[in-house]
Order: structure tokens, then sequence, then C-alpha cells
């Protein structure tokens, strides 16, 4: 009796635990005192898509080119914080960067596929259009999350930055465990933001497959950069999307050897020159 109350109260607190930490966030608030401490302006955006929130904040001013950054799974906007606060990025561009739908601040916990989330983060490039050229800059699951906004957005964007991008469906792992978390109580075991990333991880897939013939509809330049010692996303998506726009004016790759997934931190200085040179 004993045991089984002890891991009853073990199973009740990591429930807890799980539905209320590891969300991957930064409040607001928090951003704001942040950002001000190193006097670099931000502003924090909600606005009604298709009946979902969208969250996203915006630093630099709103008369130059864009770079919108795209997180991967699970993740949040702050994954490209640094990018937000840096002086000679803020001098150049307007950078926005999101809460994909399912996390942050963007009703947190409710996944989707990569079609479905588009159709919720397209409309704000209309929101934001002050016809000044617009580039995507994805990382990890954001690389196929920019190419499916580019295909459903034609025309719009200037070019595309792909971090350690899973593009290839033939170089996904097969994690068959996944369905086990999804549509029955055992979701409730995974820790904040794991869940809807179990999720969509899940349906990425499917969602791979039939992206196929959308490559051929991005016809802006494309820079693909990935670490040659990458555990999570194969490496091989960097020769996988060498060949697979087809119709892009140019496609510039770059190989980080020796680095793993994390290069969008660990090589920061190295990420903001291909950045600096977009415009």
């Amino acid at each position: 009796m004993r045991t089984f109350l002890a891991l009853t109260s073990l199973l009740v607190l990591w429930l807890i635990f799980a539905q209320s930490c590891l969300r991957l966030r930064t409040s607001d608030v928090k951003a704001k005192y942040k950002f001000d401490k190193e006097g670099t302006p931000i502003t924090f955006h909600n606005v009604a898509i298709n009946k979902r929130n969208l969250h996203y904040v915006q630093t630099g001013k709103d008369n130059l080119p864009t770079i919108v950054f795209v997180h991967g799974s699970p993740g949040s906007w702050d994954a490209f914080e640094k990018y937000l606060l840096d002086k000679d990025l803020c001098e150049k561009f307007r950078l926005i960067a999101i809460d994909r739908p399912g996390f942050g601040y963007s009703d947190f916990g409710r996944s989707l596929d990569l079609s479905e989330q588009s159709l919720i983060i397209s409309p704000l490039f209309q929101l934001i259009q002050n016809h000044q050229p617009i580039y995507l800059v994805g990382h990890s699951f954001g690389g196929p999350m920019i190419v499916q906004l580019a295909a459903d957005n034609p025309n719009t964007f200037n070019g595309l930055v792909i971090i350690s991008g899973a593009i290839d469906v033939k170089l996904e792992p097969a994690e068959k465990w996944r369905p086990i978390f999804m549509n029955n109580p055992l979701k409730f075991l995974l820790p904040g933001a794991f869940k809807p990333s179990n999720e969509e991880l899940w349906y990425l897939k499917k969602d791979l497959v039939m992206m196929k013939p959308m490559f051929a509809k991005i016809n802006c330049p494309v820079y693909i950069l990935h670490g040659n010692k990458d555990p999570f996303v194969d490496y091989g998506n960097l020769a996988f999307g060498s060949k697979a726009f087809v119709n892009a004016p140019s496609i510039d790759t770059i190989t980080f050897q020796g680095a793993n997934h994390f290069i969008p931190w660990t090589k920061f200085d190295l990420i903001k020159k291909v950045l600096m040179k977009l415009y």
C-alpha cells in the first residue's frame, strides 16, 4: 500500500509539473525588461487570425526590410532573442520573431500540421507589409515551415534561410513511439511544450510527403546552413535542398564542420554575416 501511495503521489506530482513547467517561453514583461536593459526597443503583438491567436515580437524600424524568424520544435520566439538584440541587424532590418501556433503565447498546447499553421501565419505578412523586402529564417522544424509559407505565398519573399532544417522525408527517423503519446491520457505525461512538439513532429512525415511539389514553387534565393555533426536533423538535408529548389535563382549552402543542431546559437557570428548580406 505504501508503495502504491508513493507511486500515485509521484504520478500526480509529475502531471502537475508536466502541465505547468517546461513551456519554453518568455513572458512579455520579462522580455521587455531585458531588452530595455540592453537599450533595444521591442514591441509585442497578438493578432487574431482564423480563430487562433498569433503572438510575435518586433525590433528595428518599421520602414526597413524585414526578417521573420521561425523557431523549431519545441520552442518560441525567444530562440532568436540574440538576433533581435543585435545592434547591426536592428540598424539594417526590421526583425520579427513569431511564436508558431501551439507554442509560446500562440494558443499554447494546440498543435497543428504545417498547412494548418501556414493558414494562421500567412495573413501576418499582409499586416506587416511595408513595401520592403521580406526574408524568412527557419531553424529545425522552422525550415519546412518557411518552405510551406513561401509556397503558400508566392512572390512574397525575397529569400529563405534554412538552418538545420528537416526538409527531406526520407531522412526522417521512424520514431514509431510518438503515437503512444497522442490521443490518449498518456499525452499528459509529456511536459510543457513537448506535448505539442510530439504531435507536430509526428505529422511532419506526412507534411513532407505533401511538400514535395512545393519546392518547385520557390522562386527566391535560398540559403541552407547545416552542421555536419547534427544528431537530430540529418546533415543529408543540405544535399537534398541543394537539388530540390529547382526554380530558385540561387542556392547557397554552408556546412559548419563539426557543428551540431544548435548552430543558431553556437555559430551566431557566422549566421549573422549571412543575414547581413541578404539585402
